[in-house]
């Protein structure tokens, strides 16, 4: 992979995006062997399979369009440059689609992958993969551009990850392996969409046969076992005392068919690997003043096929509050305001799903503004994102680097370099003038605007821009003037609020360990170096996310520093009947 790096990038752009659009066109045509595969090493339901083989083409198709918007001159102000080898680890959950969508976006980017499949999945990988090399094949790429390698977990997979001619490593997977990876290699940059614990929450207002249909369908599609999964239900005021909501839950769950996922008429599907650890005891055992509205059931020896579970009396602050289990079990807490409930669903670390069901344009719209999620649905479920039409990617815990949402508009720019264009001004008041004026310009067209390029009339599929909650800026010893001046006045721009901590008041080992200790958190934009540093931040992982890019003139690029994606899918219609005022 590194001999085939100087030429992969080398490549112009539209190039890499032929060889992803021949790809798309490939993937397509192996549907039936993919969902075959998924159906028998993953224990994917056809229904659930089928959808992720879309999404693989999708994904194929739109990195092709970002791989184009490389060129020079697309961004006046900015010059991407392909940057090394990436390494990427995908999930079991999607054995398809996440690996297809991380491969072909560092593709596109430029840059050669090595993938190791998870270790349960191995097969869904290389089928996927093999669409891709004939792509590659077909346009005379080099097959060394694209490799599968079948490693174990342990040492050799180590070796791979922190391999020294690795620039970043895709992962796909839970908090823990995030910081694991880190741990392993200071300078080694994660990217990582990691786990989730995703509430819906239904109030008085709600419609109770769409949010019982959308809440069975979150939870336990792919028997639970989706990052995005809905594991939380939360009922306000008289919604938590509804007795035909209890009973409506209680029997669209209990009417659920369990069972192989060779049987079309199977719903929920077998465990990709038997029950344990966490996971078992969610499945069996009840917390205090917990009870089971539906009793999960272990209905094979080897303890992958259960039947979904729902407990109710889940307490504030507990461990199914608070853990992630990937698994079909939902917990139910109760509410008696709609603030209360966005407390209790924002009190996880993570912030990947979300959901409300209300039929309150108030109720709505408050949600919107507090619920802090990279991912927020309104009257409808919370999985099954689509590429485009809901960009996915999470907030808090549930990612680590900067935050592009996979399937979004800057997802693949994230994958390389970025430098100043060759004709930026010399003279450094000439230079900050540009910079803010591209500031007001692309803040007022880009990011202070709403983006639905999907323009459903059932469905808004809104793409927007939220202020970090705070931001703090390291300046080292070596920063340049101009540079301290172009972040703060980012940040300005989007309104967020700044702690700078200079090395003339503060030397790094003293900011390092601050950073370690938890005193610092979210993100901290470098101007200059800031030795130690990111050392410091691997032990918060999750917690701290340490940019330290060069600084940039191009708004496009420096803006990205102060916002959060937000992707919000909201159902425009009732039964198919869309509202007049939608129209």
């Amino acid at each position: 992979a590194a001999a085939v790096a100087a030429a992969w990038a080398s490549t112009p752009p539209a190039r890499r995006g032929a060889v992803l659009r021949r790809a798309a066109v490939l993937l397509e045509a192996a549907r039936g062997d993919l969902v075959a595969t998924m159906v028998d090493e993953a224990g994917k339901t056809v229904p659930e399979a089928d959808p992720e083989v879309s999404e693989a083409v999708d994904f194929a198709r739109y990195y092709a369009v970002r791989a184009e918007e490389l060129e020079d001159g697309h961004d006046p102000h900015a010059v991407f440059r392909p940057d090394g080898v990436t390494v990427v680890t995908p999930p079991w959950n999607f054995p398809v689609a996440i690996p297809v969508g991380s491969v072909l976006a560092a593709l596109a980017a430029g840059s050669p992958v090595v993938v190791k499949p998870a270790p349960q999945t191995p097969r869904c990988v290389r089928v996927a993969m093999a669409a891709v090399h004939r792509a590659m094949d077909e346009l005379g790429v080099p097959r060394d551009v694209l490799q599968v390698v079948d490693a174990p977990e342990g040492e050799v997979g180590r070796r791979l990850v922190s391999h020294p001619s690795v620039a970043r490593v895709l992962l796909t997977g839970s908090i823990e392996t995030a910081r694991l990876f880190e741990g392993w290699r200071p300078d080694l940059d994660v990217m990582a969409e990691t786990s989730g614990k995703n509430a819906i929450v239904v109030t008085p207002s709600a419609d109770v046969d769409l949010a019982v249909a959308d809440v069975v369908r979150s939870a336990f599609g792919h028997a639970g076992q989706k990052c995005s999964a809905g594991s939380l239900l939360i009922l306000v005021g008289s919604a938590g005392r509804s007795a035909r909501l209890r009973r409506q839950l209680a029997d669209a769950v209990s009417s659920l068919h369990v069972g192989p996922p060779s049987d079309l008429s199977t719903a929920v599907g077998p465990l990709t690997e038997p029950a344990s650890g966490k996971l078992l005891d969610a499945l069996t055992t009840l917390g205090p003043g917990e009870r089971w509205l539906v009793r999960p059931r272990r209905l094979d020896a080897e303890g992958r096929l259960w039947t979904p579970g729902v407990k109710h009396g889940v307490r504030p602050g507990s461990a199914f509050h608070l853990t992630e289990y990937f698994g079909p079990v939902l917990g139910v807490l109760r509410a008696e305001t709609l603030d209360e409930a966005i407390d209790l669903q924002n009190a996880v670390p993570f912030g990947l799903t979300g959901g409300l069901h209300s039929l309150d344009e108030r109720e709505i719209e408050h949600w919107l503004d507090r619920v802090e999620v990279g991912n927020a649905y309104v009257n409808r479920h919370i999985t099954g994102a689509i590429v485009q039409r809901q960009p996915f990617g999470g907030w808090k815990a549930s990612v680590v680097g900067p935050g592009a949402k996979a399937g979004g508009p800057h997802y693949v720019a994230q994958l390389g370099r970025w430098e100043d264009a060759a004709d930026a001004p010399g003279d450094e008041a000439a230079w900050l003038a540009a910079a803010r004026a591209d500031d007001a310009r692309v803040w007022a067209s880009v990011f202070a605007a709403e983006h639905d390029p999907s323009g459903l009339r059932a469905e808004a599929d809104v793409l927007r821009y939220r202020p970090v909650p705070q931001l703090t800026v390291r300046v080292g010893d070596d920063a340049r003037g101009r540079d301290v001046t172009r972040v703060l006045d980012a940040a300005a721009t989007a309104g967020v609020p700044v702690t700078v901590s200079t090395a003339a008041q503060e030397d790094h080992a003293a900011f390092a360990q601050r950073v370690a200790a938890g005193e610092v958190t979210g993100r901290v934009r470098v101007v200059g170096t800031a030795p130690g540093l990111r050392e410091a931040a691997r032990r918060r992982t999750g917690e701290v996310t340490v940019l330290d890019g060069p600084v940039l003139l191009s708004a496009r690029r420096e803006l990205l520093t102060v916002v959060r994606e937000q992707a919000v899918s909201r159902t425009l219609h009732r039964f198919g009947h869309v509202a007049a005022a939608r129209h």
